[in-house]
C-alpha cells in the first residue's frame, strides 16, 4: 500500500465524498456512527497517515492523550498496564490521536510534579492507568484538561473511572469455591493498597455472609508494602482449604511458596486468582481466575476520552467493565471427598 495515502484514495474505495471522509476523520457531526467507523477502519487499513501539524494549527489541539502509568506497574514482571496501553494506542489511531507513554517514577509521584508533557501543552487529554497515591490524585485534578482513570477510582475525586468490576468477579470465583465444599477460604491481598484490591475483597466478604461463613481475620493475608511492593506472604496454621489472590501474579507466587513447603496444588489447597494474565498459565496447575476485559476497558477509556475532548462538561462516572471465570486446574471439589 502506497504511504501518500489521501482522503481522496479513502472516499473512492467507498464510493462516498472526501468531505464525509474528512468530517468522519476529525469524528464531525454529518456521519453516521456506522460509516464514521467504516471509514476509519479503512483509514488504518490503508496506513492513511492524519496531518497532525497542520490540524493542531488549526483547531488548536495537539493529537496526542497522555497514557500515565505509575512505575511500579511497568516491572520487568508486570505487563497488565502495558498491555492496555497497546490497546489504547492502538484505538487512539481511529480517532487521529496517537497516545504518549509517560512512565511516573516514584519521586515525582511523591513530590507532586506532573508530568511534562502536561506543562508543555502537548496532550489533549489524560488517561491514568493504575493507582497513584491520594496526594497525586489532589493534584491530577487540578489538571485542567479532560482526565480518565482507569483499572482504579477514588470516591473523593471528581474524576470519571473505567474499572472491571472487581466486587462481583471476586464475588463469583469466591462463590464457586465454596459450591465447591470448601468454608475455609483465605483472602491474599493488602486491602488498603489500592480500590481494586479493596472491591475485590468485599466480593470474597459478601460471598462469605451469604453462605453464613465467619470473616476470619487471621486469614486475611497481607501479600505487598504500602509502597505496592510485594512480600514474603506468611502461611495462616493450620492451612485454610483454599486461597482467594488479589491478582494471577500473587497466586503464582503462593502457589510457588506452597509447593516449596511440601503442599501440592490443589490437592491440599485450592488457589485461584484475577486478571488471567500470563502468570495463570506459568502456575503449575494453571489457575482458575476471573479474565479482565483488557480490550473493552481501553476502548470504554479511549471512546470517554475523546468525548471529554469534544464536549469538556460530559462527565461518565464511574463505568464497569464485566469480567468472566476461566476454569483451569488449581481447584479440587472437596464435595463427596
Amino acid at each position: 500500500m502506497k504511504n501518500n495515502v489521501t482522503m481522496r484514495d479513502i472516499a473512492k474505495k467507498l464510493s462516498v465524498s472526501t468531505v464525509t471522509v474528512s468530517k468522519a476523520l476529525g469524528d464531525k457531526e454529518g456521519v453516521s456512527e456506522e460509516l464514521k467507523a467504516k471509514i476509519k477502519n479503512l483509514a488504518t487499513e490503508m496506513n492513511y497517515r492524519y496531518n497532525t501539524t497542520a490540524k493542531s494549527m488549526k483547531d488548536g489541539l495537539s493529537y496526542n492523550i497522555g497514557v500515565i502509568i505509575p512505575e511500579r506497574f511497568t516491572g520487568v514482571s508486570q505487563s497488565f498496564y502495558l498491555r492496555i496501553y497497546q490497546h489504547i494506542s492502538r484505538l487512539l489511531e481511529n480517532y487521529g490521536y496517537y497516545g504518549i507513554l509517560n512512565i511516573l517514577n516514584s519521586e515525582d509521584e511523591e513530590q507532586l510534579n506532573l508530568p511534562r508533557i502536561y506543562y508543555e501543552k502537548k496532550v489533549d487529554g489524560i488517561i491514568v492507568l493504575g493507582q497513584v497515591n491520594k496526594a497525586y490524585i489532589d493534584i491530577i485534578e487540578t489538571m485542567q484538561l479532560p482526565k480518565i482513570f482507569t483499572d482504579f477510582y477514588d470516591e473523593h475525586a471528581d474524576i470519571d473511572s473505567v474499572i472491571t468490576d472487581n466486587f462481583y468477579g471476586s464475588y463469583e470465583i469466591t462463590n464457586y469455591l465454596i459450591q465447591n465444599g470448601h468454608c475455609e477460604i483465605a483472602y491474599v491481598g493488602n486491602i488498603h493498597s489500592t480500590s481494586s484490591i479493596q472491591d475485590r475483597f468485599l466480593g470474597y466478604y459478601k460471598s462469605l455472609l451469604e453462605h453464613n461463613i465467619p470473616l476470619n481475620q487471621l486469614l486475611i493475608l497481607n501479600d505487598r508494602d504500602d509502597k505496592g511492593i510485594f512480600i514474603d506472604i506468611e502461611l495462616p496454621n493450620p492451612l485454610p482449604t483454599a486461597f482467594v489472590c488479589n491478582c494471577d501474579q500473587v497466586a503464582y507466587l503462593l502457589t510457588e511458596k506452597l509447593i516449596e513447603n511440601g503442599f501440592q496444588i490443589p490437592q491440599d489447597c485450592s488457589i485461584v486468582g484475577f486478571d488471567n494474565d500470563i502468570y495463570a498459565t506459568l502456575s503449575s496447575p494453571p489457575l482458575t481466575t476471573v479474565e479482565v476485559d483488557i480490550e473493552q476497558m481501553a476502548n470504554t477509556s479511549v471512546n470517554s476520552i475523546m468525548e471529554k475532548i469534544k464536549n469538556p462538561d460530559k462527565r461518565f462516572g464511574r463505568v464497569l467493565v464485566q469480567g468472566k471465570i476461566i476454569y483451569r486446574d488449581s481447584v479440587q471439589a472437596l464435595i463427596g471427598t
